[in-house]
């Protein structure tokens, strides 16, 4: 079902799916059709209501953070959205530059209905810049909601296409890491086995390096020499590595949380979920509320 909720047509079928079902029981005209569509009813619209409560919640609860500051962990960014100079994104069906897309492709039938031919999402991330710091954004397993949609007909064909395009003004709510630099997680004694490791599969080069009485081979103070040169080697290495400047990433919490991207304001997102909140809660009330008065009648 999380798959499902990434979609943005998810509330509206949801919302068709209560009619649906109302439906459903009418045609059923008996007391205990009615209790079980009802049911059904309530059970779906307190999934949705919690689930578009959350995500009310993290747009209003969740304070923005500067990308050259953020704390690693649960982050609202908003900036401007660049390609990644070496991953450039294009759209499936109109080959635009962007940096997300969602596309669907429909064949109309002899009875004039239109059924599914092939559809797709992209998963390459993009930056996002909020003129302190850059950050990528993996929109893998993200919720988008995209602000622009093309529908048009073709030769029997109906192609629809979301986009979210370059140096357009994102929002975006997530897990935000920083990979390398001073978060780097390095292992002293690891590093320096490996290093060793890796000189002695140059036998000759080790001899080289290390033999200094020039017997051919490497005795124990040679050996101590050769550990002593790799510590300080790995320690040079490390004191770089962290010096370095990280990776901001902003990708899926593992918790659990919502994982957000859109090009909406993020007031008219909040606002957006806290309608489908109120429509989840009266549906779940009223179905709730009419199947115990059938079962308590």
């Amino acid at each position: 079902m999380s798959g499902l909720l990434r979609l943005r047509l998810v509330e509206p079928l949801l919302l068709g799916g209560y009619f649906l079902l109302l439906a459903i029981g009418a045609r059923l005209e008996s007391r205990e059709g009615w209790m079980g569509t009802l049911g059904v009813i309530a059970v779906l619209a307190f999934l949705a209501w919690t689930l578009s409560f959350k995500r009310m919640l993290a747009i209003t609860d969740t304070p923005t953070s500067r990308i050259a500051s953020a704390a690693q962990g649960y982050v609202e960014l908003t900036g401007r959205g660049f390609n990644h100079p070496s991953a450039p994104v294009l759209s499936k069906l109109t080959g635009l530059p962007c940096l997300w897309y969602r596309y669907k492709v429909e064949r109309r039938t002899s009875n004039n209905k239109w059924e599914h031919v092939a559809s797709g999402v992209s998963t390459e991330s993009f930056l996002l810049d909020d003129g302190t710091a850059r950050c990528l954004v993996d929109p893998e397993f993200a919720e988008v909601v995209p602000r622009n949609k093309d529908t048009w007909i073709k030769d029997g064909y109906r192609y629809t296409e979301w986009l979210i395009l370059p140096q357009e003004k994102i929002y975006a709510i997530g897990q935000f890491s920083t990979v390398g630099g001073a978060n780097s997680s390095l292992d002293f004694n690891r590093d320096v086995s490996e290093l060793l490791a890796h000189w002695k599969q140059d036998k000759a080069a080790l001899v080289r390096r290390f033999d200094l009485n020039r017997d051919g081979v490497i005795g124990e103070e040679e050996w101590m020499l050769a550990r002593q040169q790799a510590r300080r080697e790995v320690r040079k290495r490390h004191r770089q590595i962290l010096s370095e400047s990280g990776t901001h990433v902003l990708h899926k919490p593992a918790d659990g949380r919502p994982f957000l991207i859109s090009n909406l304001d993020p007031a008219r997102l909040a606002r957006r979920y806290r309608v489908w909140t109120g429509v989840h809660l009266a549906a779940f009330v009223g179905a709730a509320g009419a199947a115990s008065w059938l079962i308590l009648g």
